[in-house]
């Protein structure tokens, strides 16, 4: 039994309809910069160990950028702070391309800044949708994004290479700097007035206000914890396992590909239903949701027909938008509006930040203990993970009063 979503459509709403159209396009320039520069290692523009380098010093561009910039969108403007992000990326994206066949250095240090401008959004993006949209149309508005982000994810690598039919890698570089520039142009002004009595603290004090935050919502530090933990083993596991599985035991690539695209398309079924679904424990409904990504490593491990396979990634992406899209109507609801993006970029640290220490770690572990272990351990986390969240009073309703 749920409640009835009364509010009106968030389709209505100018100030985020162009809100979601910059983190859309902002979204998709993220995708496509790794299949763009595939195409490039098929062109031999880079080799594939030039293609490492520059997506591992994007990531690490992102994960130092991702803390400054929940600081910045706290301390100023979260419009300025998306602005100045997303126009890094479309300065940077051409460079990238200009080092190509030149310099892996100049190649590196671009996407290290694109890696930052794409950190630098996140936070301020996820805050600005607080200020734009009212608290009823909330959980809309993060399902029409979430929406917006698994169609991405869908549509990036067919797009990517259809263009490379008529064009290369350079020059679909530089259409992804016009996504940035989409996305750095076409948001709405919040209406965040930035607090100015702690102007001359220091930004790591700024931060750790911003972890005291936190920790004021204990149902924010649980189900941060079960993230984390299902990122870091549960994705990064079946991320490694899958394409072997697909190759070892059902002997064709098309379910690694099948698999894939289940998922995305559970996803989209899953924030297609939260668009309108309110349910009465929002939060242990979410918990439980994260808990069905368990059955995926559950699956890789056991001799079922690749159509249980299949099956079960849609449930696991039906049940991941059943977490993200409460979980994150419930930070912008809970916090601190002052505090909300420093926050927000702790959640993106966490689950961001976790997942390649967890593909680092995955193979090695494999090979000392074998793919069964792996995957029983990494099944038993992801269905403990959330369970022990929920164990947490306030994690029923995502609130501390629950």
């Amino acid at each position: 039994m749920t409640d009835k979503a009364t509010a009106p459509s968030v389709l209505r709403n100018t100030a985020f309809l162009r809100l979601w159209t910059g983190t859309t396009a902002s979204g998709l320039a993220m995708w496509a910069l790794p299949f763009v520069l595939g195409l490039a290692v098929l062109e031999r523009s880079i080799t594939a160990v030039e293609l490492g380098v520059v997506l591992a010093t994007r990531t690490v561009g992102f994960l130092v950028a991702v803390p400054v910039a929940g600081v910045l969108a706290d301390r100023h403007s979260r419009r300025n702070v998306v602005f100045w992000s997303c126009i890094t990326g479309a300065v940077m994206t051409p460079v990238i391309a200009l080092g190509m066949d030149r310099s892996l250095l100049l190649m590196a240090a671009a996407a290290a800044i694109v890696g930052a401008g794409q950190g630098g959004c996140r936070p301020a993006f996820q805050a600005l949708v607080a200020e734009v949209v009212p608290e009823e149309q909330r959980q809309q508005a993060n399902a029409a994004t979430t929406l917006a982000i698994r169609v991405t994810t869908l549509v990036a690598p067919s797009l990517t290479a259809l263009a490379a039919l008529v064009t290369d890698a350079k020059a679909l570089l530089v259409v992804t700097a016009v996504l940035w520039l989409v996305a750095a142009l076409v948001p709405p002004r919040g209406n965040h007035a930035p607090a100015r009595t702690t102007g001359k603290a220091s930004f790591a004090a700024d931060f750790l206000e911003g972890l005291h935050e936190a920790r004021r919502h204990p149902w924010l530090l649980a189900g941060l914890g079960a993230l984390t933990s299902m990122v870091a083993l549960g994705y990064s596991a079946t991320a490694v396992l899958l394409p072997l599985v697909s190759r070892d035991r059902y002997g064709t690539e098309a379910v690694l590909a099948a698999a894939m695209t289940a998922y995305t398309i559970g996803a989209l079924a899953g924030a297609a239903l939260m668009a309108r679904w309110r349910p009465r424990t929002p939060g242990w409904t979410a918990l439980a949701g994260m808990a069905c990504y368990g059955l995926v490593p559950l699956a890789l491990l056991l001799p079922v027909h690749p159509f249980v396979l299949i099956a079960v990634y849609v449930a696991g992406g039906v049940g991941m938008e059943l977490f993200n899209v409460p979980w994150f109507t419930a930070v912008q609801r809970e916090v601190e509006p002052g505090k909300l993006a420093r926050v927000s970029s702790l959640d993106f640290l966490l689950s961001f930040g976790l997942a390649p220490v967890g593909l680092a770690f995955i193979a090695p572990a494999v090979d000392q203990f074998g793919s069964g272990v792996v995957l029983g351990f990494c099944a038993v986390a992801c269905f403990a993970a959330p369970a022990a969240a929920a164990l947490v009073p306030s994690s029923k309703g995502f609130t501390r009063s629950s």
